[in-house]
Order: structure tokens, then C-alpha cells, then sequence
């Protein structure tokens, strides 16, 4: 990857940081910092639709409070209370990682990066989320939604093989996301990428970082 210009990215983070701060969606997690209700969302979030995950969250949160309380549950009164939001797989994770977290972490997750993806059924991603958003580390993160964004303000082309793209955009993630301020970065650019930077009719006269985006210029990085 050639060298980013700074002052581009500058512009990239504070054009993004200023539109998060005027209209960042309301959403229920977004009102806490505590790490096991952050990996609930994240979890939750996974190949899933906010809005169905909005239904679940709550509620299964008043059932399992604590990551204690979920790691002194069965698995299957954990399905039975993720039942209809699918992925079933999903739960059994989470409910696994939340007795390793009791039996390993004394109850807390850790705010390791090496740690946390050691965790069952958390990767990179989830992994940088929840370290950004619950612990205010400087993790970077790559969804669908940011990985679109990237893609389109940097101009970058599908040339090689999926997994060389991945990294590519992994690289480039890390290399934008702003020293202190990556879990507001991090929920802007996903939020951009789910309300206006869409995978089909994407609201360019709208987007606060049209200025610097490439989509539209053939020019790649």
C-alpha cells in the first residue's frame, strides 16, 4: 500500500468525528462502558440486523446481568433466552467464554488484545470493538460497514484474492483509526456505513467525508 497522505486522513477523521458527534444513532448500548454488555452487543450484532438485536439486548441482559450470572447458567436456558435471534452458535460461545472469563479472569474480561481473542467466538473484530468501545483502546476495527467505507474513500480495487484484500483493509484500518479516540472512530465509520454509505444508493450529497472520498475519481492507494 502506498504511504496515506496525512493531511487526508486528518480530514477523513475529523470530518467523520464531527458528523458521529451531531447524529450517532441511539442505541442501547452506546449508554454503557461496561465490557460485558459491550461484548453482549458485539456478539449479538454478529450477522444480525441492529434493529432485531434491539428486541433482544434488554432483555437478555435482565436475565444475565453479570458475565457471573450467564457463567452459572445452563446452555440451555442460555439458548432458550437468545431464542429467535439465530446463529445459535453465537450463545454457546458466549456462554463458554463467560465461564472462562469466571474460572481464568476472576470474573472480568481482559483488556488484552492477545487475551480476548483467545476467548471462544471472538476474532478480530469483536476483539477491537469491545477494547476500543468498554477498555478506550487504541484498537482498530474492520466490519462490513467500515470495510465498504474504506473501500470507497481510499478508492481501493478487488485485485487478488479475498484474503489479500482483507488484509489490505485490516492495514489500512489500523493506520486511520485516531490515537485516542478510536472507539468514537470506530461506531462512526460503522454508522456511516450502515445509514449513508450503503451498499446500494449510497447518500453521496450527504456524506460528511465526500470531500475526501475516491469513489468516484478511478484513483487507488
Amino acid at each position: 500500500m502506498r504511504r496515506l497522505d496525512p493531511e487526508r486522513v486528518r480530514q477523513l477523521q475529523q470530518r467523520l468525528l464531527r458528523w458521529y458527534g451531531r447524529h450517532a444513532r441511539d442505541l442501547p448500548w452506546r449508554h454503557t462502558r461496561d465490557p460485558y454488555r459491550i461484548l453482549v452487543s458485539e456478539i449479538m450484532l454478529q450477522q444480525t440486523q441492529v434493529e432485531r438485536v434491539i428486541d433482544y439486548y434488554e432483555p437478555f441482559l435482565r436475565r444475565y446481568p453479570t458475565i457471573e450470572t450467564l457463567a452459572a447458567s445452563s446452555e440451555p436456558q442460555v439458548r432458550e433466552a437468545w431464542e429467535g435471534l439465530g446463529y445459535y452458535a453465537r450463545a454457546r460461545n458466549l456462554h463458554r467464554t463467560a465461564r472462562q472469563v469466571a474460572s481464568e479472569h476472576g470474573g472480568k474480561l481482559p483488556d488484552d488484545a492477545a487475551q480476548m481473542r483467545r476467548l471462544p467466538g471472538i476474532g478480530r473484530y469483536t476483539a477491537g470493538a469491545v477494547l476500543s468501545i468498554a477498555f478506550g483502546k487504541d484498537a482498530a476495527i474492520l466490519d462490513t460497514n467500515a470495510a465498504r467505507v474504506l473501500r470507497r474513500v481510499f478508492g481501493i480495487r478487488e485485485r487478488g484474492t479475498k484474503a489479500r484484500l482483507h488484509r489490505r483493509l485490516w492495514e489500512l484500518a489500523e493506520l486511520v483509526t485516531p490515537a485516542g479516540r478510536a472507539d468514537r472512530f470506530n461506531q462512526a465509520i460503522m454508522d456511516l456505513g450502515a445509514t449513508i454509505c450503503r451498499p446500494r444508493a449510497p447518500q453521496c450529497p450527504r456524506c460528511p467525508v465526500r470531500a475526501v472520498c475516491r469513489s468516484t475519481r478511478g484513483a487507488g492507494v
